[in-house]
């Protein structure tokens, strides 16, 4: 199964870094979802919840305050308030 390699990085350190199956974000506009192979986008992100599978199946939150995400390839990378 293909993977996303996800990063999330806060300005207290990295909150998660490693591969997950799709990844929820709280859009600016609307909440979005990324999975393997998704065009490459910059979006802001609001308040809200990060969530994602990992690899191995299990579901992950992470609540923020907004931020940016950058998806480039299967890279998904997170900076969040």
């Amino acid at each position: 199964m293909k993977t996303l390699q996800l990063h999330i990085i806060s300005p207290t350190g990295e909150l998660f870094s490693g591969s997950a199956l799709k990844v929820l974000l709280p859009g600016a506009k609307a909440p979005f979802v990324v999975l393997p192979m998704h065009a490459p986008l910059i979006s802001s992100l609001t308040r809200g919840e990060i969530r994602y599978t990992a690899e191995d199946g299990t579901d992950h939150s992470i609540a923020v305050g907004g931020g940016f995400v950058e998806v480039k390839g299967d890279v998904v990378r997170v900076c969040t308030e």
